[in-house]
């Protein structure tokens, strides 16, 4: 089962880990994940749609993003997620993190910070490879495609995140 890091409510670790998706948190603990934005120096972004079988949020737009493994820093895991999600490997990419947010859910037991990283770099249509079972299909959309998605509520973290498509 996979592991992660367990940090208190200034972002400090622990010491503890916790299963993956274990959503019985107690007060004051987070876990931390991350989502990664990618540029094409064209001024659009690689988007990904979730699979309609998804339990949570089918057919919705988004970034790739996950959980950070115990022992894993944020960045290394948005490097991974990145590559799995998208076959795309940012490791020379211009960019980097960029900030983060808190949530605290009490009724859900599910507390956590995201951190957001933004990398910039020519991403040929043929390098992308998505995960097939995460994955139904992927976009370079415009900030205005994005913005629309936003606003119809099917791009997943927006409003948490809109800043970082527009700096």
């Amino acid at each position: 089962m996979e592991q992660w890091d367990i940090y208190d409510e200034n972002k400090q670790k622990t010491g503890r880990t916790m299963n993956r998706n274990d959503w019985n948190m107690q007060p004051g603990d987070f876990h931390l994940t991350v989502l990664g934005v990618l540029r094409r120096p064209d001024g659009t972004y690689l988007i990904t749609r979730r699979r309609m079988d998804k339990e949570w949020a089918p057919g919705c737009w988004e970034v790739p993003g996950g959980g950070v493994r115990a022992g894993e820093s944020a960045e290394d895991a948005v490097k991974r997620e990145i590559l799995e999600e998208t076959g795309v490997d940012v490791s020379n990419a211009d960019g980097g993190y960029v900030f983060s947010y808190k949530r605290v859910n009490p009724e859900e037991k599910n507390n956590y910070f995201v951190d957001i990283f933004r990398y910039t770099m020519d991403i040929p249509d043929s390098a992308v490879h998505t995960q097939e079972r995460e994955v139904m299909e992927y976009a370079f959309a415009t900030l205005e495609q994005i913005q629309e998605y936003g606003k119809q509520g099917v791009f997943l973290h927006y409003d948490s995140i809109k800043q970082v498509f527009t700096d």
